[in-house]
Order: structure tokens, then sequence, then C-alpha cells
């Protein structure tokens, strides 16, 4: 049998995203090294995107295992779960108020709490919880190849280091997934532009009051407008619609920003407010997918997590929360396995196994429900149908 001569294996995560730091920041808890590969110089050197509400059952769950519920709770915001429903004529169609200012007091989340954190702050409470040396900033991974033994040699800058697991965090273009799927994501149909106003309830009390505490859905013409509170009162506005994959690859911010007024001429001027008082940048986002069901044949000393697993579109709020969950289990059966089995590889390679196949069916539905999110954004009846969704998740009438 193949036998590890330590008790713990020696393990690489590609990426320091929200899973693969989840996943270190866990297996650290349990004394378990691993080292974290990331292509960024630092922490800091690029933006890390908008606001994430995290939820009850994953990425609450998550912290709280990792013992960051505290300093969570210290830099989350409970007053911007709110959530409101445009018509493209500027009427308010719904109004989600915000279920809670505060962390409930016994320490208990339901369901109805996804509380709200910007990506760079999840990201620092993550890295603060790590011993510097655990995470290696600018190393690019350019080649991974398995081993007959089982382990696999990971390359970064020409050098090789042997780990006994590669667990792939780096997202939608992963580098790790072609070693164990030949699929790659396919292009929605639809992009996204995203635009930000800074010191938004300063600047513009009038936008402030029209987005409120939370995001906001507007919606007609197979368009949609959302803008998303972040910390330090700073707005993340989407602006989306069916385009081609490679719309205003050659344009400038301004020209961007100059098509977008256009697309959205004939909507009310409350709405048309959040593009023209934007700042002077615009950052194109096409839409990826891997099919739903995305699974793979298990390799020995291989796997994913997160995007690089099943990369969905944003429209059901699952993809941070997925990738924390997904680290969750998987650490949770990398702890189980080398505690009952401590240098064991092949019951450390059985256990990662069935984790990838508990995965795989439990991202199935969100990964569906991004599916029908993203269809019915830009559905003719879309604000409708919004509407009514929201509703039946809020218990009410549909």
């Amino acid at each position: 049998m193949l036998q590890n001569p330590l008790r713990s294996p020696r393990i690489a995560i590609i990426g320091a995203g929200p899973g693969g730091l989840t996943l270190a920041r866990l297996l650290a808890v349990h004394g378990i090294a691993a080292t974290v590969f990331e292509a960024d110089a630092g922490p800091t050197v690029r933006g890390q995107g908008g606001s994430l509400d995290l939820h009850h059952d994953s990425g609450l769950r998550a912290l709280a295992l990792a013992g960051l519920a505290e300093a969570f709770n210290a830099v989350a915001r409970y007053e911007d779960q709110g959530a409101r429903v445009y018509a493209k004529s500027g009427s308010l169609l719904y109004d989600e108020s915000s279920p809670a200012a505060a962390p409930p007091a016994d320490g208990v989340y339901t369901a109805a709490d996804r509380p709200e954190i910007d990506r760079g702050d999840l990201r620092a409470l993550l890295v603060s919880s790590l011993p510097s040396s655990s995470i290696r900033w600018g190393a690019k991974i350019t080649r991974i190849e398995p081993r007959a033994d089982g382990s696999v040699a990971s390359y970064c800058d020409g050098d090789a280091e042997i780990f006994d697991l590669v667990v792939g965090a780096d997202g939608t273009w992963s580098r790790v997934r072609p070693l164990v799927s030949e699929v790659r994501p396919a292009y929605s149909g639809v992009l996204f532009v995203e635009l930000e106003i800074d010191d938004l309830d300063a600047r513009y009390p009038e936008l402030a009051e029209l987005v409120g505490r939370g995001k906001i859905f507007a919606l007609g013409d197979r368009k949609v407008i959302v803008a998303q509170r972040n910390a330090r009162s700073n707005l993340r506005i989407y602006a989306a619609r069916e385009r081609s994959e490679d719309w205003g690859r050659d344009l400038g911010a301004t020209a961007i920003q100059a098509e977008l007024r256009a697309d959205f001429a004939g909507w009310s001027p409350r709405l048309r407010a959040l593009l023209d008082h934007a700042g002077p940048t615009a950052l194109r986002l096409p839409i990826y997918a891997l099919p739903v069901g995305h699974g793979w044949r298990h390799r020995r000393g291989v796997t994913l997590i997160g995007d690089a697993a099943h990369v969905m579109s944003p429209f059901a709020g699952e993809g941070v929360n997925n990738a924390m969950h997904d680290a969750t289990e998987l650490a949770l059966a990398i702890v189980s396995a080398t505690t009952a089995n401590p240098g064991e590889l092949l019951a450390l390679d059985a256990a990662v196994a069935r984790h990838e196949a508990a995965m795989f069916e439990r991202t199935r539905e969100s990964a569906q429900a991004s599916a029908d999110g993203l269809a019915l954004a830009i559905a003719p009846d879309a604000a409708e149908r919004m509407v009514a969704v929201m509703r039946s998740h809020a218990g009410g009438p549909a």
C-alpha cells in the first residue's frame, strides 16, 4: 500500500480566492499545512470585485468552522441585505427591506440572513488568518503533471515541487481543470459592464435613495441594470444585455459608457442617472458557465473547487457560497481521512473521490438556478417574473 512518511499530506492549493483561502484556513485549524499559489503579486494589487452575500449553510458555516465568525461580524454589513425591483419606467415594483442591521444576538443564522461583505474585505480576512509563509504571491503555475506513484509535480518559475494533492481553486479558466475534464466554460450570450460610483451618499443622495440598503434590479427590453451597495459608500453598477462575446474589446471606457447610455436611452432618467454619474472605468464581464451537472472521473492527486469546478452565472448568488462550501467539505474529508489513517494516501484519495461525487450533486441545483436566473433577467417579461420569484422566496404570494 502506498505510504507517506509524513503524517500530514503535502497539499497545494492553486488560487487565493475565497475557496482556496477558506480551504487553507480550515486545514490549518486542524494542523494540516497547505501551500497556496497565487498569480497576483499581493492581496491588494487589483480589485476583487463587488459585494458578496454569505449564506447560513455555506459561506457563514465555513467562517464559523474556521474560527472567523467574530472577525467577519466586525466588517460585515448586515444592514445592506435589502432588494428592490424596478421597471424600466422607474416604477418600483418590489421592495424587500434588509432583515437585520446586526448579527443575530444568539449567533444562530437563518436562511433569511445573508450579510454582505466586499470581496476585498473577505480576502483580507482570510489572508490575515493564515501564516504569511503559506501563501506564495506572484507564483504562477505553468505546468502540473501527475506522476506514476500518485503524486503530482507542480511547476512554478521552472521549478517543480511534489504534492500528494493539488486543488484547483483557480476560477473560470482553471489551469488545473484540464487534468480531469475536457469541458470548457461556454459563453452565455450575455455580457455585463461593471461601473462604479464612489462616495455615493454624499455626492448623489438621490441615487442612494433609489438603491436603498442593498441592491436593485431594473429590467426591461431584454436588458438589465443591477446596482449594489458596497462598503465605504461605493456603488457597483452592472449593465447587461445579449451581445457578442468580443463586444467592446477594442473600445475604451469612454466609448463603452457612451454605448451603454445609448442602449438605455428609453429608460427612466432616474435609472439612466446610474450610468450618467458612473466613474471613468468600465469593466467588460462576459458571463461564462460550465454545463449544469458538470463532473469528471476522479483522478488521484487532483481535484477542483469553486468556479474551477462549476462556474455559473451570478444570478443565483451562489458562486462564493458554493466555493466556500466546497472548501469546507473537502477540508473535512481530508481531516477525517488523515486522522483515521495517518500517512495513508489511498485513504486520502478515497475521501477526495467521495467529496467530489457529493459536490457534483450538491451544486447541480444552484447551477440550474443560475442559468434560469440569467435567462429570466433578459426575458421580455423579466420585471414581472423577477417580482414573482422574489415574493416566492420571501414567503409571499407569487
